[in-house]
């Protein structure tokens, strides 16, 4: 059992958490440049429906904070290095790149993170042409790294049911290890009875892991 990226987003408290038996640790979104995320009130408590809803907007403190953070704190176990684009950057593909090129030879394995709802456009990549160009892009520069770190692929609970097959053959035929199941969803309201239901941002919780299961 391990803790997922969102917890620890800039590598601050990863080894404490080893301490409490997590089996690996994975930390960020981490993007090239530091960002402080949407505006607040950005979590909301949906205590009637066991659930969540953030807009929190991959706030972290870039990849060269992140990156020497680990360098100097060094690992006490798994550690896994979730990477993902800026939001006004014009060209995200490049800074999943530079999170391949920054963390390969310090993280046990990286995730892709093309499933947030609140970057525009982020998910996108859950087009398949649009997503085998962003794996081979990446698998070059692990064959010109020469490195083996293995990459997984983080993806949205709202895929339509005909998309998962097309997604997971493109994973499967790019070398990916593992799919991370799942981020948060934008749909699912309906049957919610919370106040704050139609928050903008991703819902979490008992209705999750309902469509996810």
């Amino acid at each position: 059992i391990g803790l997922a990226a969102g917890f620890d987003k800039s590598a601050e408290v990863y080894n404490s958490l080893f301490k409490l038996g997590f089996g690996f640790v994975e930390i960020g979104t981490v993007t090239p440049l530091k960002q402080f995320g949407n505006p607040k009130p950005r979590i909301f408590r949906l205590q009637d429906d066991n659930a969540l809803i953030n807009r929190l907007g991959f706030n972290n403190d870039g990849i060269e904070i992140v990156k020497n953070r680990i360098k100097s704190d060094g690992k006490n176990g798994i550690l896994g290095v979730n990477i993902g684009p800026n939001k006004e950057t014009k060209e995200k593909k490049n800074d999943f790149c530079l999170g391949l090129k920054s963390f390969f030879n310090i993280a046990d394995y990286i995730t892709i993170n093309i499933s947030s709802p609140n970057t525009e456009g982020l998910r996108d990549f859950h087009d398949q042409e649009k997503l085998k160009d962003l794996l081979f892009t990446l698998n070059k520069i692990k064959k010109d790294n020469k490195t083996k770190i293995p990459l997984l692929l983080k993806i949205s609970p709202d895929i339509k049911d005909n998309h998962i097959s097309e997604i997971v053959n493109v994973a499967i035929k790019n070398d990916i290890s593992a799919i991370v199941l799942t981020n948060t969803t934008i749909g699912n309201r309906d049957n919610l009875v919370s106040k704050v239901k139609k928050e903008e941002g991703g819902l979490s919780g008992e209705p999750l892991q309902k469509i996810s299961t």
